[in-house]
């Protein structure tokens, strides 16, 4: 292992750039006028928004290795790091229930899934893998979650439907939600969940892929180096979900199937390269200044990364749940009627929808840079 210092700008400035790319497309004006990237996938294959989710599970990854794997390789206590995470994962669960709860506080309907929730399994789950397993027995370990998921996936029969079916609601993994987790499933689909729990297992996959890269960044060798083993391993990455995405399962981010979680793992690596390289590997430094004052905003961001994903969350719900009256009798959100405006402009609607992501997208930031300003870091 190596002394350098654990905290890098580079993986600040990544996760900065996602939460930024999080709240763009969880925040457009209107949800029927949208660029065709910034939108999932309707179900099989994937679009710019699809890379999101894999590339937080990727850089929770890479955190995960450089603090809890740094430690347990220096001889901390295992057991008290697993308690020590285990507190971390079920307050992350709670902060993404609670905001499944809000505004209505409906305990018979609410969704119990979600995008906290996965991130708190996937923590929870990773966690001894981390501290008791080394980067061999981590490859080990993906390479099977991956197989088992897709025997259960392809070979185990849906009662009334069969097996290895993959249409929305008719997999194995939709059929144990349904059976755990009737009326608590996502509202839009009711019979499936996209933070399902089986899918959980290849999503985990894509936070251990992440653990293997922090192991290469403690590695005693050049941070150049280290970025193109970063390449080369994205590369891999892609080739190899490319093929499972035309023999095994297709790419699909609902489902988590393997194909996906490489081709994703493929992206997140190569990104997580390029700014490994501009900011803390590139040997100029006249120029890794440059990128360093470019990416400041990012990194701001990437500071208080969950608790700004969180708070968007809220600000989005009650912009939805709050009413105006209207002089007809009618009522408007508020979300609506700060919108409105900016949807009367001679953009386009697509155009109009986006730029009010954009402008949420803003004041997410100065709350960002307010928090950054003052050095209030919220740590879960």
């Amino acid at each position: 292992m190596t002394d350098a210092p654990v905290r890098l700008t580079s993986l600040d400035a990544f996760r900065g750039f996602t939460i930024a790319a999080m709240v763009l497309v969880n925040n457009p004006g209107d949800w029927g006028k949208l660029y065709p990237q910034l939108a999932h996938a309707k179900w099989h294959g994937w679009t710019f928004t699809d890379t999101i989710f894999p590339f937080f599970l990727f850089i929770g990854g890479v955190a995960m290795a450089l603090s809890l794997g740094r430690l347990a390789a220096g001889g901390a206590d295992r057991p008290r790091l697993l308690l020590k995470l285990a507190k971390r994962a079920a307050l992350i669960f709670l902060i993404g229930f609670l905001l499944n709860l809000i505004p209505r506080f409906d305990f018979d309907a609410v969704r119990i899934p979600g995008v906290l929730q996965r991130i708190a399994l996937c923590t929870m789950l990773a966690a001894p893998l981390v501290v008791y397993l080394g980067w061999r027995g981590q490859l080990a370990a993906i390479a099977l979650l991956l197989t088992l998921y897709s025997v259960l996936m392809l070979a185990v029969p849906v009662p009334g439907i069969g097996a290895g079916v993959l249409e929305p609601g008719k997999d194995v993994g939709a059929w144990i939600d349904r059976a755990l987790l009737d009326g608590h499933l996502w509202v839009q689909a009711k019979t499936w969940d996209p933070e399902g729990l089986l899918s959980t297992l290849p999503a985990l996959c894509s936070q251990l892929f992440g653990v293997l890269a922090g192991r290469l960044l403690l590695a005693r060798i050049p941070r150049a180096e280290q970025t193109i083993w970063l390449l080369l391993g994205g590369l891999a990455c892609l080739a190899l979900g490319s093929t499972l995405d035309a023999l095994l399962m297709p790419i699909n981010k609902s489902l988590w199937t393997p194909s996906y979680c490489l081709l994703m793992t493929g992206w997140a690596a190569l990104a997580f390269a390029a700014f490994l390289w501009l900011l803390d590997a590139n040997p100029h430094a006249a120029l890794r200044e440059r990128v360093a004052a470019w990416s400041k905003p990012f990194v701001i961001y990437g500071m208080n990364a969950l608790f700004i994903f969180a708070f968007s969350g809220f600000v989005a719900k009650m912009l939805g749940f709050i009413k105006l009256a209207q002089p007809d009798g009618s009522q408007l959100s508020l979300g609506r009627a700060i919108y409105a405006p900016i949807a009367a402009l001679p953009l386009g609607p697509v155009n109009t929808s986006l730029l009010y992501a954009i402008a949420f997208n803003a004041c997410m930031f100065g709350i960002a840079w307010i928090m950054w300003r003052r050095r209030w870091f919220v740590k879960v």
